[in-house]
Protein backbone atom coordinates (compact mmCIF):
# COMPACT_ATOMS: atom_id res chain seq x y z
CA UNK A 1 0.00 0.00 0.00
CA UNK A 2 1.27 3.45 -0.96
CA UNK A 3 0.08 6.92 -0.03
CA UNK A 4 -0.20 7.76 -3.70
CA UNK A 5 -2.72 4.93 -4.17
CA UNK A 6 -5.37 7.25 -2.70
CA UNK A 7 -7.31 10.06 -4.35
CA UNK A 8 -8.86 11.68 -1.26
CA UNK A 9 -7.39 12.62 2.11
CA UNK A 10 -9.91 13.37 4.85
CA UNK A 11 -8.62 15.29 7.85
CA UNK A 12 -9.57 15.71 11.42
CA UNK A 13 -9.02 19.43 12.03
CA UNK A 14 -8.87 20.26 15.74
CA UNK A 15 -5.87 18.47 17.21
CA UNK A 16 -4.45 17.37 13.87
CA UNK A 17 -4.17 20.68 12.02
CA UNK A 18 -5.20 23.19 14.69
CA UNK A 19 -3.20 23.16 17.95
CA UNK A 20 -6.14 23.36 20.34
CA UNK A 21 -4.07 22.26 23.33
CA UNK A 22 -1.87 25.34 23.02
CA UNK A 23 -4.98 27.45 22.44
CA UNK A 24 -6.70 26.15 25.58
CA UNK A 25 -3.61 26.47 27.77
CA UNK A 26 -2.75 29.99 26.65
CA UNK A 27 -6.32 31.26 26.98
CA UNK A 28 -6.92 29.81 30.43
CA UNK A 29 -3.57 30.96 31.79
CA UNK A 30 -4.00 34.48 30.44
CA UNK A 31 -7.66 34.86 31.42
CA UNK A 32 -8.19 32.75 34.52
CA UNK A 33 -6.21 34.71 37.11
CA UNK A 34 -3.06 33.90 39.15
CA UNK A 35 -4.10 30.35 40.02
CA UNK A 36 -4.73 29.54 36.35
CA UNK A 37 -1.45 31.16 35.30
CA UNK A 38 0.44 28.82 37.66
CA UNK A 39 -1.48 25.66 36.73
CA UNK A 40 0.27 22.75 35.02
CA UNK A 41 -0.92 21.38 31.70
CA UNK A 42 -2.72 18.49 33.34
CA UNK A 43 -4.29 20.69 36.02
CA UNK A 44 -5.97 22.39 33.05
CA UNK A 45 -6.50 19.45 30.70
CA UNK A 46 -8.22 17.16 33.21
CA UNK A 47 -11.04 19.59 34.14
CA UNK A 48 -11.19 20.69 30.48
CA UNK A 49 -11.96 17.13 29.39
CA UNK A 50 -14.66 16.81 32.04
CA UNK A 51 -16.13 20.17 31.08
CA UNK A 52 -16.17 19.36 27.38
CA UNK A 53 -17.77 16.01 28.12
CA UNK A 54 -20.57 17.79 30.01
CA UNK A 55 -21.01 20.50 27.38
CA UNK A 56 -20.46 18.76 24.06
CA UNK A 57 -22.46 21.16 21.95
CA UNK A 58 -21.42 23.33 19.01
CA UNK A 59 -17.93 24.66 19.65
CA UNK A 60 -18.73 28.27 18.78
CA UNK A 61 -21.30 28.30 21.64
CA UNK A 62 -20.46 25.58 24.17
CA UNK A 63 -17.03 26.71 25.31
CA UNK A 64 -18.36 29.45 27.56
CA UNK A 65 -20.01 26.70 29.62
CA UNK A 66 -16.91 24.52 29.34
CA UNK A 67 -14.84 27.31 30.87
CA UNK A 68 -17.35 27.89 33.68
CA UNK A 69 -17.18 24.17 34.49
CA UNK A 70 -13.38 24.36 34.61
CA UNK A 71 -13.46 27.47 36.80
CA UNK A 72 -15.96 25.99 39.27
CA UNK A 73 -13.79 22.90 39.66
CA UNK A 74 -10.43 24.66 39.93
CA UNK A 75 -11.10 28.04 41.47
CA UNK A 76 -10.01 29.97 38.38
CA UNK A 77 -11.67 33.34 37.68
CA UNK A 78 -15.32 32.55 37.01
CA UNK A 79 -16.54 35.97 35.88
CA UNK A 80 -18.90 36.24 32.93
CA UNK A 81 -16.40 38.42 31.05
CA UNK A 82 -13.66 35.79 31.32
CA UNK A 83 -15.99 32.97 30.22
CA UNK A 84 -17.07 35.00 27.19
CA UNK A 85 -13.45 35.83 26.33
CA UNK A 86 -12.55 32.14 26.51
CA UNK A 87 -15.39 31.37 24.11
CA UNK A 88 -14.05 33.88 21.60
CA UNK A 89 -10.53 32.50 21.96
CA UNK A 90 -11.72 29.19 20.48
CA UNK A 91 -11.98 30.86 17.07
CA UNK A 92 -8.36 31.98 17.32
CA UNK A 93 -6.70 28.67 18.16
CA UNK A 94 -3.41 28.50 16.21
CA UNK A 95 -2.44 26.06 13.49
CA UNK A 96 0.49 23.75 14.05
CA UNK A 97 3.58 25.26 12.47
CA UNK A 98 3.65 22.71 9.63
CA UNK A 99 -0.08 22.48 8.86
CA UNK A 100 -0.66 25.16 6.22
CA UNK A 101 2.45 24.42 4.15
CA UNK A 102 1.93 20.64 4.27
CA UNK A 103 -1.73 20.96 3.24
CA UNK A 104 -0.77 23.20 0.32
CA UNK A 105 1.66 20.52 -0.87
CA UNK A 106 -0.86 17.69 -0.45
CA UNK A 107 -3.57 19.63 -2.27
CA UNK A 108 -1.53 19.36 -5.48
CA UNK A 109 -2.13 15.61 -5.61
CA UNK A 110 -5.24 14.84 -3.54
CA UNK A 111 -8.79 15.98 -2.93
CA UNK A 112 -8.64 17.38 0.64
CA UNK A 113 -11.74 17.05 2.82
CA UNK A 114 -12.12 18.35 6.38
CA UNK A 115 -14.01 16.08 8.82
CA UNK A 116 -14.41 18.05 12.02
CA UNK A 117 -16.41 18.06 15.23
CA UNK A 118 -16.18 21.84 15.08
CA UNK A 119 -19.33 23.56 13.88
CA UNK A 120 -19.42 25.47 10.62
CA UNK A 121 -18.74 28.82 12.31
CA UNK A 122 -15.60 27.60 14.09
CA UNK A 123 -14.44 25.64 11.05
CA UNK A 124 -14.65 28.76 8.90
CA UNK A 125 -12.17 30.45 11.24
CA UNK A 126 -9.83 27.44 11.21
CA UNK A 127 -9.97 27.10 7.44
CA UNK A 128 -8.93 30.74 7.12
CA UNK A 129 -6.04 30.12 9.54
CA UNK A 130 -4.94 27.14 7.43
CA UNK A 131 -5.01 29.04 4.11
CA UNK A 132 -8.31 27.60 2.80
CA UNK A 133 -6.82 24.32 1.53
CA UNK A 134 -9.94 22.12 1.42
CA UNK A 135 -11.98 21.05 -1.57
CA UNK A 136 -14.85 20.00 0.72
CA UNK A 137 -15.73 19.96 4.41
CA UNK A 138 -18.02 18.00 6.71
CA UNK A 139 -18.80 19.48 10.14
CA UNK A 140 -21.06 18.48 13.01
CA UNK A 141 -23.64 20.92 11.65
CA UNK A 142 -24.13 18.82 8.51
CA UNK A 143 -23.93 15.39 10.10
CA UNK A 144 -25.91 16.00 13.27
CA UNK A 145 -23.35 13.83 15.05
CA UNK A 146 -19.85 14.21 16.48
CA UNK A 147 -17.00 11.77 16.09
CA UNK A 148 -16.49 9.02 17.17
CA UNK A 149 -20.11 8.37 16.19
CA UNK A 150 -20.12 6.00 13.18
CA UNK A 151 -22.89 8.12 11.64
CA UNK A 152 -20.39 10.96 11.12
CA UNK A 153 -18.15 8.71 9.03
CA UNK A 154 -21.13 7.24 7.16
CA UNK A 155 -22.24 10.76 6.22
CA UNK A 156 -18.83 11.55 4.76
CA UNK A 157 -18.65 8.23 2.93
CA UNK A 158 -21.96 8.99 1.24
CA UNK A 159 -20.95 12.56 0.47
CA UNK A 160 -17.69 11.58 -1.18
CA UNK A 161 -19.47 8.81 -3.06
CA UNK A 162 -21.73 11.46 -4.55
CA UNK A 163 -18.59 13.09 -5.97
CA UNK A 164 -17.49 9.78 -7.46
CA UNK A 165 -15.00 8.56 -4.84
CA UNK A 166 -15.00 5.07 -3.31
CA UNK A 167 -14.15 4.44 0.34
CA UNK A 168 -11.09 2.49 -0.81
CA UNK A 169 -9.79 5.70 -2.40
CA UNK A 170 -9.96 7.65 0.88
CA UNK A 171 -7.16 7.96 3.45
CA UNK A 172 -8.34 9.34 6.79
CA UNK A 173 -5.69 11.46 8.53
CA UNK A 174 -6.07 12.28 12.23
CA UNK A 175 -4.43 12.76 15.59
CA UNK A 176 -7.09 11.41 17.96
CA UNK A 177 -7.09 7.70 18.57
CA UNK A 178 -10.42 8.06 20.41
CA UNK A 179 -12.31 10.24 17.94
CA UNK A 180 -10.86 9.03 14.65
CA UNK A 181 -8.27 6.30 14.25
CA UNK A 182 -10.01 3.49 16.11
CA UNK A 183 -13.53 4.01 14.78
CA UNK A 184 -12.38 4.82 11.23
CA UNK A 185 -10.33 1.62 11.09
CA UNK A 186 -13.30 -0.40 12.41
CA UNK A 187 -15.50 1.11 9.69
CA UNK A 188 -13.15 0.09 6.90
CA UNK A 189 -11.26 3.34 6.33
CA UNK A 190 -7.54 3.28 5.70
CA UNK A 191 -6.00 5.45 8.42
CA UNK A 192 -2.98 7.67 8.92
CA UNK A 193 -2.16 8.61 12.52
CA UNK A 194 -0.46 11.98 13.01
CA UNK A 195 0.90 11.47 16.52
CA UNK A 196 1.17 15.11 17.53
CA UNK A 197 2.07 14.22 21.13
CA UNK A 198 4.93 11.89 20.21
CA UNK A 199 7.54 12.04 22.97
CA UNK A 200 5.06 13.46 25.50
CA UNK A 201 3.28 11.58 28.25
CA UNK A 202 -0.37 10.69 27.93
CA UNK A 203 -3.05 11.92 25.56
CA UNK A 204 -3.20 15.54 26.69
CA UNK A 205 -6.58 17.19 26.10
CA UNK A 206 -7.86 14.27 23.98
CA UNK A 207 -9.84 11.44 25.61
CA UNK A 208 -7.88 8.31 26.46
CA UNK A 209 -8.79 5.56 23.97
CA UNK A 210 -9.84 2.13 25.19
CA UNK A 211 -7.10 0.70 22.98
CA UNK A 212 -4.40 2.28 20.83
CA UNK A 213 -5.20 1.23 17.27
CA UNK A 214 -2.34 0.45 14.90
CA UNK A 215 -2.87 2.68 11.84
CA UNK A 216 -2.00 1.89 8.25
CA UNK A 217 0.38 4.87 8.17
CA UNK A 218 2.02 6.65 11.10
CA UNK A 219 3.81 10.01 11.26
CA UNK A 220 4.46 12.52 14.02
CA UNK A 221 3.90 15.65 11.92
CA UNK A 222 1.93 16.58 8.82
CA UNK A 223 5.17 17.62 7.16
CA UNK A 224 6.39 14.02 7.43
CA UNK A 225 3.25 12.87 5.61
CA UNK A 226 3.77 15.44 2.82
CA UNK A 227 7.45 14.47 2.59
CA UNK A 228 6.52 10.79 2.25
CA UNK A 229 4.07 11.59 -0.56
CA UNK A 230 6.72 13.63 -2.38
CA UNK A 231 9.24 10.79 -1.97
CA UNK A 232 6.79 8.33 -3.54
CA UNK A 233 6.11 10.68 -6.43
CA UNK A 234 9.83 11.24 -7.01
CA UNK A 235 10.41 7.48 -7.02
CA UNK A 236 7.62 7.02 -9.57
CA UNK A 237 9.10 9.70 -11.81
CA UNK A 238 12.57 8.19 -11.49
CA UNK A 239 11.23 4.73 -12.31
CA UNK A 240 9.37 6.04 -15.34
CA UNK A 241 12.46 7.84 -16.58
CA UNK A 242 14.60 4.74 -16.12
Amino acid sequence: MKLTDFKVMTFDVVGTLIDFETGVLEAIRSLGGPKAAAATDYEIFEPYLRGRDKFYGRSSFAFRDVYMSIAEETGFDSSEAVANAFQLSVLRWPAFADSAAALARLRKNFRLVAMTNADRTAFTAYEHTLGRPFHDAVTCDETGYAKPAPEFFAFNKGRQSAFGYKQSEILHVAQSQHHDIGVARDLGYTTCWIQRRAGQDGFGASPIPKVVTTPDFHFTTLKELADAVDAELAEQRYGAAA
